[in-house]
């Protein structure tokens, strides 16, 4: 019988030296996360397909670069959740229900393309960066690990996207 949309997946037993409720806590924490990557990979992929402009070939390529280097991420939060024991719940239609960015808008301009990956860039690497501490908290050093390698990344491409819109240094 298919499980409803309301039940939790099992947790499976697993030898790793974590307690079973850290486990599902860091699974619910790491399908969260997870949730959000493929959102900013789609939105990333939407951007490069739609981006219009002076500098359209540039930017074109930029965004292929940087969803090509999101996607992996994708893979490993989503084994890691298997690895303690979960369910990687990483359909689109999961990912689409459960993402803590805001939702695309509807852009054909270069520069508000930009903003706009900006803005979920932004807001991806202090969600994942927050979620260090809850690692922390429940003494999965390996999990810590993986959510400091990702905003390193996030921060880059942000860096990357951001250099396109300065001109000046504030005074």
């Amino acid at each position: 019988m298919p499980a409803t949309k309301t039940a939790k997946p099992p947790v499976f037993p697993t030898r790793i030296d974590l307690p079973s409720e850290d486990r599902t806590a860091l699974i619910g924490l790491l399908n969260e996360r997870l949730a959000d990557t493929m959102d900013l990979y789609s939105q990333v992929k939407q951007a490069h397909w739609n981006v219009k402009g002076l500098n359209f070939f540039q930017l074109h390529e930029l965004f292929d670069q940087l969803a090509g280097e999101v996607l992996p991420f994708v893979d490993q939060i989503a084994e890691r959740a298997t690895a303690l024991g979960g369910t990687a719940m990483g359909t689109v239609r999961m990912a689409a229900g459960h993402s803590t960015l805001p939702e695309y808008p509807e852009a054909i301009d270069e520069q508000y393309h930009l903003i706009a990956l900006i803005d979920r860039y932004a807001a991806f690497a202090r969600n994942v960066r927050d979620a260090i501490d809850f690692e922390d908290h429940h003494h999965d050093r390996d999990t810590a690990d993986l959510f400091t390698e990702i905003p390193r990344a996030a921060d880059k491409h942000l860096w990357f996207l951001e250099a396109h819109l300065q001109s000046a240094p504030e005074a």
